[in-house]
């Protein structure tokens, strides 16, 4: 039986967390076939937020175990993508949404140099799982 858990994502530059209207966040999972799934992909509004992503979780009774059975995590697992021109893209990989959670990812993107491009600069982060 599936659960539910939400995703909201933050994009900000520098440390002072300004916020990126209108980047562009893509939200994608795991698919069939080691393909990967669309989620949700939306603009940031002036604070820099997207609307909550509602995902499909395990149950959270698969959580109570510290090896849960057949090696299933007891969270869905996404990645966030952010991008907008100016800036380097990000990819913020292996987000874990629990259920009846709300998880927030921020996202710092890194202002490009003039004449750079999200092509030539991109910015992977891994997050590891939790240890539960």
């Amino acid at each position: 039986m599936q659960a539910t858990g939400t995703l909201t994502v933050r994009v900000y530059t520098s440390q002072a967390r300004i916020p990126i209207p209108g980047a562009t966040v893509a939200v994608t999972a795991p698919g069939q076939g080691g393909r990967m799934r669309l989620v949700s992909i939306q603009a940031t509004d002036s604070s820099g937020a997207i609307r909550t992503v509602r995902m499909d979780t395990p149950e959270a009774a698969e959580s109570t175990a510290p090896q849960p059975a057949e090696g299933a995590a007891p969270f869905a697992l996404c990645d966030v993508w952010a991008e907008h021109p100016g800036y380097a893209l990000m990819r913020m990989e292996g987000v874990q949404v629990f259920p009846g959670v709300e998880t927030i990812q921020d996202v710092e993107m890194l202002p490009l140099a003039q004449g750079e491009s999200s092509f030539q600069h991109r910015d992977v982060r891994e997050i590891p799982p939790q240890n539960l």
